[in-house]
């Protein structure tokens, strides 16, 4: 069955409006801290056991804070990439209760655009 439009929009089927199961919770952090090797970052854990991976050239940074970020409603993880001269950095947050396996793929996906010099 499919539900045409009187005019401007979309049509669907009954079929595509079935609800579906999401994936929801934290999840593990080792999904994306197993990503980073000793070699060429710096992992810290600090006294609130908040975790915080630097590349070692101090332009890319992770930061997981299980109970929320201190300053913030509920950041639970922080991404941010310093820029250069010529370019803007970037940055991108996570709520604490964003799987596990969503940042990962965030952070896998940053680190394949790195390239070393």
């Amino acid at each position: 069955m499919t539900a045409a439009s009187p005019g401007p929009g979309f049509s669907t089927t009954a079929e595509a409006l079935r609800l579906r199961e999401w994936l929801l919770g934290p999840g593990q952090a080792t999904l994306v801290m197993d990503q980073f090797c000793a070699e060429d970052f710096h992992l810290i854990v600090d006294d609130r056991a908040d975790v915080h991976v630097n590349s070692k050239d101090g332009r890319f940074y992770l930061g997981w804070f299980p109970l929320g970020r201190p300053g913030t409603e509920g950041e639970g993880w922080k991404i941010a990439v310093t820029g250069t001269a010529d370019v803007r950095g970037y940055q991108m947050s996570f709520d604490t209760e964003t799987p596990a396996v969503v940042v990962a793929a965030a952070v896998a996906r940053v680190l394949e655009s790195s390239q070393q010099v």
